[in-house]
């Protein structure tokens, strides 16, 4: 099938805005452990006039570098990474990337947004307890300490929550590494600098099948597709090495602003499709 020319066209501003789009959003990855997809998706839908599917396939290829250089910046400056949960949550998220957005796109999108923002307002809670001191798990998981270091926990557990984090990402398009993070920490005790490492390597996989698949089916811009890729280099190795840089309390206040601020994002657009969708019932 021949390729749509706006499938190839550039963002508004040409080279040097596709760069600093991919900075920016290589930035917010190599933070926060994902993320990107929630900056590059508005972004791009405001820059450019691609398509819906191509939107959500280009920030999918575009992920590839943030998660790839961002882990290896983690791994490489000092940072920790859980290999052992991180392995279980990176075949599941490939199966699920692969085979399991089927399932969840059963559910409508919207129920599917609520569960997003639900995850998002309960991880801005567990984070101020952090700041504030009076976390009841005290940083650890919500399962005693030798039930969450045994394989006969980690390997189903993983590879459960993986899946169903790969299938959300490929479902909906973004918001993957918000979830990924505040379900290693809870449900596997990691501290937010290993989880948000650990969830930038377990989406490398899968941003790169993503991109591949995305590519031949033609709903991925292959110019942008490089450019952002490209802009994101720098911008990854920058916000991993801020993340590593930052004190946990920091982190936490910054990264529990950020969910709060895409949590509200999210009920605003709930707000407006709800309206849209009572206009157009009006007037049927």
């Amino acid at each position: 099938m021949p390729e749509d020319k706006i499938t190839r066209g550039p963002l508004r501003g040409g080279l040097a805005a596709e760069l600093g789009v991919g900075a920016i959003g290589g930035a917010i990855g190599g933070l926060f452990g994902g993320g990107s997809g929630v900056f590059y998706v508005p972004t791009l839908e405001s820059l450019t006039t691609l398509s819906r599917p191509v939107l959500h396939g280009t920030a999918t290829a575009a992920n590839t570098a943030v998660v790839g250089v961002g882990a290896l910046t983690f791994a490489l400056a000092g940072g920790q990474l859980d290999l052992h949960v991180g392995a279980g949550m990176l075949i599941g998220g490939t199966v699920g990337g692969l085979f399991g957005a089927r399932l969840l796109l059963k559910l409508s999108h919207t129920v599917l947004r609520w569960m997003f923002v639900a995850v998002l307002v309960l991880s801005v809670f567990k984070l101020v307890l952090d700041i504030a001191g009076i976390d009841p798990l005290q940083g650890g998981a919500a399962f005693p300490a030798a039930v969450v270091h045994s394989w006969a926990y980690i390997i189903p557990v993983s590879l459960f929550c993986g899946f169903l984090i790969g299938a959300w990402a490929a479902a909906v398009g973004l918001g993957g590494g918000l979830l990924a993070v505040p379900v290693l920490m809870v449900l596997f005790g990691c501290d937010l600098h290993t989880a948000i490492g650990t969830s930038l390597l377990m989406f490398l996989p899968n941003s790169i099948v993503g991109w591949i698949m995305h590519a031949r089916q033609g709903t991925a811009s292959p110019r942008l597709s490089l450019t952002l890729n490209l802009g994101a280099l720098p911008g990854a190795v920058a916000g991993a090495i801020l993340a590593l840089l930052l004190n946990s309390t920091v982190l936490s206040a910054v990264y529990a602003a950020f969910c709060l601020f895409v949590a509200v994002r999210e009920l605003v657009r709930i707000g407006r499709g709800a309206r849209r969708g009572r206009v157009r019932a009006t007037a049927a």
